[in-house]
């Protein structure tokens, strides 16, 4: 398209209703002073419009929107509380669990020393009256050792006459 086009469209648009004003008794074009009152008419209510009718309008939806913007910013700011309540309450749990370990831990090692105490403690009494009973054994053993030798030689002419069967 050249550049004569669009002004051929242009001067084609502007004539056409003239021509179709003097075809039908239409009138399309306006005329100029009732074009110009209303445009005066326009303008004088646009001022007492915008202050009764849009203002508060735009007013309303730009407290609208400040209201949207506080309640997201509340929103946003409850969500930190929250995930700050939250690892707060982590954190509390993790001591918690830690410091209970270590509870249980103490409380096991106190065990086993008190168990391994009473464990060397019975051992201990354990190889007392083991000791108590092999001097005993052995007291016994030496009192039966000097009463049979005490007996011996009575108890070797017994058998010797039993097994020859005579009297010796």
């Amino acid at each position: 398209m050249t550049a004569a086009a669009p002004l051929a469209i242009a001067a084609v648009a502007l004539l056409s209703p003239l021509a179709a004003r003097a075809a039908a008794g239409l009138e399309l074009m306006p005329d100029w002073r009732i074009l110009f009152g209303l445009v005066v008419f326009f303008l004088l209510l646009v001022f007492p419009l915008n202050r009764l009718l849009f203002a508060p309008v735009f007013r309303v939806l730009d407290e609208r929107e400040q209201r949207i913007a506080g309640t997201r910013a509340r929103a946003a700011q409850l969500e930190r509380d929250a995930e700050a309540a939250l690892a707060r309450y982590e954190a509390s749990v993790r001591s918690a669990r830690e410091e209970s370990e270590q509870t249980r831990r103490a409380l096991l090692e106190s065990a086993r020393a008190d168990a391994l105490g009473a464990t060397g403690e019975a051992r201990a009494q354990v190889e007392r009256q083991i000791e108590t009973a092999r001097s005993d054994i052995g007291h016994a053993l030496e009192s039966a050792r000097a009463t049979l030798r005490s007996q011996a030689p009575e108890l070797a002419s017994q058998a010797a006459s039993r097994v020859l069967g005579r009297a010796l």
